[in-house]
């Protein structure tokens, strides 16, 4: 399976795994799964690590390092992807999750989330 992580997943992965919950684990160690996370999560830990959010404390440089070092693939954002955005109906404000969703909708991956905002896209979540 191709998961796209949400941010909040990627920091419990790579910060805190102890966060995480069992089923999650169970998905991000499972060798035969793919696990994706977007250019859009480290420019939102960049941001939001710029306004000293207490939970944003990583360096982006350092955890997109170390995302690629543990064989992590990268999502870039493409053009689809910004124009897939106009089609989802708001039942979120950030922009960054919005951006996500469009991903996994673009790209036919199943995005992972512990946001019950979320839920509510026509779109491929699992929830942890």
């Amino acid at each position: 399976m191709r998961l796209l992580l949400d941010t909040h997943v990627v920091l419990w992965a790579a910060l805190w795994p102890e966060r995480l919950p069992g089923p999650a684990s169970v998905l991000l160690t499972d060798p035969t799964n793919q696990l994706l996370f977007s250019v859009v999560c480290v420019w939102e830990v960049a941001i939001k690590r710029g306004l000293n959010r207490a939970d944003f404390v990583v360096d982006p440089q350092q955890l997109r390092d170390d995302l690629l070092a543990n064989e992590y693939t990268e999502l870039p954002i493409t053009g689809q992807h910004a124009v897939a955005v106009a089609s989802l109906p708001l039942l979120h404000r950030d922009p960054f999750d919005r951006m996500m969703i469009a991903q996994a909708l673009v790209e036919g991956v199943t995005f992972l989330t512990a946001d019950p905002a979320m839920a509510g896209y026509k779109a491929p979540i699992r929830m942890i």
